[in-house]
């Protein structure tokens, strides 16, 4: 069993909920212009977006950012459909100045976590900091993300 495996049984706070289905999952991803990861269907298939749980809701950084020196948190994913999901991403990067070609996972107005498709058709994930205009990479592809979370509480207190 794969790390991506183990997590996508715990991935959620509070255990499943909602799920998405394969239609509108690819209906989403025909929407956006983007082939979205598998592994995002597969979250959303068990939840359509929500809280993550505590085991998995911070991403380790290379080096420091406006949130964390450490870290950036990801301690929600967006899903698809209803007040605020992925499908909103082209309007979310014009009202915060983001790249056109991301779609947003996560986020607060001033930052963003989002997969990244500048660059190639398999996403890469990227930290935005609207602020201060800047970015982080993250990882290559979503699932190198999903499996490099880690407990915001495992970082010192800042």
């Amino acid at each position: 069993m794969t790390r991506f495996d183990q997590l996508k049984t715990t991935f959620w706070d509070g255990g499943p909920g909602e799920p998405l289905d394969a239609r509108t999952f690819a209906h989403a991803g025909r929407e956006l212009g983007v082939r979205l990861p598998l592994e995002l269907g597969e979250l959303l298939g068990v939840r359509n977006g929500g809280t993550v749980a505590a085991h998995c809701d911070a991403f380790p950084t290379s080096e420091p950012t406006s949130y964390s020196a450490t870290h950036v948190p990801f301690d929600h994913l967006l899903g698809i459909g209803g007040r605020l999901s992925i499908l909103d991403s082209p309007y979310l990067s014009a009202e915060w100045g983001l790249p056109k070609r991301v779609v947003v996972l996560s986020g607060d107005g001033h930052t963003w976590t989002a997969l990244d498709y500048r660059r190639s058709a398999v996403p890469s994930v990227t930290w935005f900091d609207v602020e201060l205009e800047s970015e982080l990479a993250l990882a290559p592809t979503f699932r190198t993300f999903l499996e490099g979370l880690v407990p915001s509480g495992s970082f010192p207190e800042e």
